[in-house]
């Protein structure tokens, strides 16, 4: 049985989670916990990985329900458009980089430099996109350049 230190959930205040609907909790799960280095707190109903000081929460889509009625949950499909997505920031992305693909991630492209941070890109079994950087220029000042399409 989980702790209440490792489950989300707060004595006062309130602390932040995600929920990804996935079409194999288990499989999902152990990508959190073996990539981002996360604990499985909650096997399934639902799926809880512990990672840092944040909480991804996983279960199958499915149909309304009462609390949220005329809501369909579903993973995404391939070549869907991405309307959001997990950041995750790292001391050392290089070496985060370099164990993750040891470990089976695989990557869009390698480590970007876009001079405010150094990021890449990895979905998980799902084809959720996780942004994985590590703040560089931005702790001195230096921001990225704005997009063409910023500019207007």
């Amino acid at each position: 049985m989980a702790k209440r230190e490792d489950l989300p959930a707060p004595e006062q205040g309130l602390v932040l989670t995600h929920f990804l609907t996935v079409r194999d909790v288990h499989v999902s799960s152990r990508f959190y916990a073996d990539i981002l280095g996360g604990e499985v707190v909650l096997a399934e109903n639902p799926g809880i990985v512990k990672i840092a000081n944040g909480w991804i929460i996983m279960n199958p889509g499915g149909g309304p329900t009462p609390d949220k009625p005329e809501v369909v949950l579903t993973a995404p499909e391939p070549g869907d458009p991405v309307s959001s997505f997990l950041n995750v920031r790292v001391a050392d992305l290089a070496a985060f980089y370099e164990r993750a693909t040891a470990k089976g991630a695989r990557f869009l492209t390698e480590p970007i430099d876009r001079k405010a941070e150094l990021r890449c890109y990895l979905r998980d079994p799902d084809g959720y996109l996780v942004e994985v950087g590590q703040a560089t220029g931005m702790l001195h000042g230096v921001f990225a350049d704005r997009s063409p399409a910023d500019s207007g």
